[in-house]
C-alpha cells in the first residue's frame, strides 16, 4: 500500500522523484533483502556442482566466498546501470538486477565435477553471452512474436524442473554426503522443514515486508535452529568470520579466459529468454507503479543494461544478471516508483560485495538449511511457469507442441546417458533439457498450421481430452 507520507500521489508515480534520504535508504535496502537469497544461491549451486561447494572438503572451498562476494557486488553494479543509466544503457526505472536462475541448467553441466578449472570457460561464456544479450536490445521488441506464453511458460517451467532435484539433495545433506548414513537423516530434514514451515507461515499469515522476505527470514530461523541442535558451532562461524577479509576488491579475469563452444552457444541462446523476461518485468513495473505501458526506450535500455551488466560481471567472476521479478510486486505494494530508492539498495549491495566477511557468514549456512529455502524458491519457479501457461489457449495444436517439447526436454534431463555418444558441446547443451525444449517449442510454434482437428490427437491422448482454454476470452453462452 502506498505511503503518502513519502510524497504526493503524483510524486510516488514518478521514477525521477527522490524521497527524503532517511526514507529512501530503508526502502532501498528493503528491495535488496527481497532478492538477497535468490541472488547468492546460484553461486552456491554452481560451486556445489563443480565440486568445491558445501561439504566437499575441497581445498578450493574458499573460492565459494569470492563467488558469493561477486554475486552481491555486480548485482549492485548492474542495478546502478538500470537506475542511474549510462547513455542508452539502462531504463531509468526502479529495476533491481540479480543473478539469474535461468542460466543454472546451462551452467551446471558445464562445470559438473570439474572444479575451479571449469570456471574459465564458464565466465568467458558469460562475457560473450552478455555482449550478445546487449545486442538483442536493438531489436528485442520484434522478438516477442516468437516467444508467446506457450514458449516462455514452458521454458520457465523447465528451469524449475531442472533445479528441484538440487533442493532435495541439499535438504538431505548435499551431494558429497550421498551414500553416507547421514544423507537423508531426520536431523538434516528437520532443518530444511523448519525453513519451509517458517516461510509458508510468513507467506500466508503476514503482509508487507515480512511476507516478501519470507524465505530470508525462514533461512535465518533455520540457521538459529542448526546452531541449537549442534549442526553448526559458534567456533565455525567465528572461524569463517575471522578468516574473511574486512575489505577486498574484485580481480579481473581471476579464473582466466577460455573459449568453449558449449558455454558460448548456451549463454547466447539463453540471452533470448532472459531478454523477454526483462521486457515482462519492465512492463510490470511501469503498469504497477505508474499505471502506464513501458516505452520502447525503456525496454531497449533495460535490455542493454542486462547484457552490459552481465558482460562486466563475467569479467570479474560473477554470473549472468537479469531483472528480478520480486521487485515488481514490491513496487506495487509500496507504491513508490522512485528509481533513486533502488539506487540506495544498489549501493548497499556493492558495499556488501566489497566486504568478504558478509560472504563469510553466508558460507556458514548449513546446506540442509539452504535446501529448505531452495525447495521453496525452485518450486516457485515451476509454479510461475505454470501460471504463465494459464494464458495459453489450450487447443490441440498447442497441446501437441507442448507435449513434444516437454517430452524431449525433460526426458534428456532425466536420462543424460542417452546422449553419451554425442560430441561434448552437443551433450552439454542437450542434457540441460532447457535448450532443446525451448528450441523445439519455438520452431514448432512458428511452422505448424494454426488449426488441428480435435480428433487428430485422440489416439495418443489416452482418452484425456483437455478442454482448457487458458484465460482467453470466450463466449459462455455457446
Amino acid at each position: 500500500m502506498a505511503d503518502n507520507s513519502i510524497g504526493t500521489a503524483e510524486q510516488l508515480r514518478d521514477p525521477n522523484f527522490t524521497p527524503p534520504l532517511h526514507k529512501a535508504i530503508p526502502l532501498g535496502i528493503q528491495h535488496v533483502l527481497a532478492m538477497f537469497v535468490s541472488n547468492v544461491t546460484p553461486a552456491i549451486i554452481v560451486a556445489g556442482a563443480a565440486g568445491f561447494g558445501f561439504g566437499s572438503n575441497s581445498p578450493d572451498f574458499p573460492e565459494l566466498l569470492y563467488l558469493i562476494q561477486m554475486s552481491m557486488l555486480f548485482a549492485g553494479v548492474a542495478t546502478l546501470l538500470q537506475t542511474i543509466t549510462l547513455g542508452p544503457v539502462g531504463a531509468a526505472l526502479p529495476i533491481v538486477q540479480g543473478t539469474s536462475f535461468a542460466f543454472l541448467p546451462i551452467m551446471i553441466p558445464l562445470v559438473a565435477g570439474k572444479g575451479v578449472d571449469a570456471l574459465a570457460a564458464l565466465f568467458t561464456g558469460v562475457i560473450i553471452g552478455g555482449i550478445f544479450h546487449a545486442f538483442i536490445g536493438t531489436f528485442v521488441g520484434k522478438l516477442r512474436f516468437a516467444l508467446p506464453p506457450l514458449v516462455t511458460g514452458l521454458v520457465v517451467t523447465m528451469i524449475g524442473l531442472a533445479l528441484v532435484k538440487v533442493g532435495i539433495q541439499y535438504a538431505a545433506g548435499g551431494v558429497p554426503a550421498i551414500g553416507t548414513p547421514e544423507y537423508g537423516s531426520l536431523l538434516n530434514w528437520s532443518a530444511a522443514l523448519i525453513v519451509i514451515l517458517v516461510t509458508l507461515g510468513l507467506k500466508f499469515f503476514t503482509k508487507g515486508m515480512l511476507s516478501i522476505s519470507a524465505v530470508l527470514i525462514g533461512l535465518i530461523v533455520g540457521y538459529v535452529y542448526s546452531i541449537m541442535v549442534g549442526m553448526l558451532s559458534f567456533e565455525a562461524i567465528a572461524g569463517s568470520w575471522n578468516n574473511s577479509a574486512a575489505f577486498a576488491l574484485p580481480q579481473p579475469f581471476k579464473y582466466g579466459f577460455e573459449l568453449s563452444a558449449a558455454a558460448i552457444i548456451g549463454f547466447c541462446l539463453m540471452a533470448f529468454i532472459s531478454a523477454i523476461e526483462t521486457v515482462g518485468d519492465v512492463s510490470g513495473i511501469t503498469k504497477g507503479g505508474a499505471g502506464r505501458e513501458a516505452t520502447e526506450e525503456e525496454i531497449q535500455g533495460a535490455t542493454y543494461a542486462d547484457g552490459i551488466g552481465t558482460a562486466i560481471a563475467g569479467m570479474f567472476g560473477a554470473f549472468p544478471n537479469t531483472s528480478f521479478s520480486q521487485n515488481v510486486g514490491l513496487i506495487a505494494m509500496t507504491g513508490v516508483m522512485s528509481r533513486h530508492v533502488v539506487t540506495c539498495g544498489a549501493i548497499f549491495l556493492i558495499i556488501c560485495g566489497l566486504i568478504p566477511k558478509v560472504g563469510g557468514v553466508i558460507r556458514t549456512v548449513p546446506i540442509e538449511v539452504l535446501g529448505g529455502g531452495v525447495i521453496v524458491m525452485f518450486g516457485m519457479v515451476v509454479a510461475a511457469g505454470i501460471s504463465m501457461l494459464s494464458d495459453v489457449d489450450w487447443n490441440r495444436r498447442n497441446m501437441v507442441i507442448f507435449a513434444i517439447a516437454l517430452s524431449i526436454g525433460l526426458g534428456l534431463q532425466l536420462e543424460p546417458g542417452a546422449l553419451q555418444h554425442m560430441p561434448d558441446t552437443a551433450r552439454i547443451l542437450l542434457t540441460s533439457g532447457l535448450l532443446p525444449a525451448a528450441l523445439i517449442a519455438i520452431v514448432l510454434n512458428l511452422i505448424l498450421p494454426e488449426e488441428l482437428a480435435d480428433e487428430s490427437t485422440e489416439e495418443v491422448s489416452g482418452g484425456m481430452a483437455g478442454h482448457g482454454r487458458g484465460s482467453l476470452p470466450h463466449d459462455d453462452h455457446v
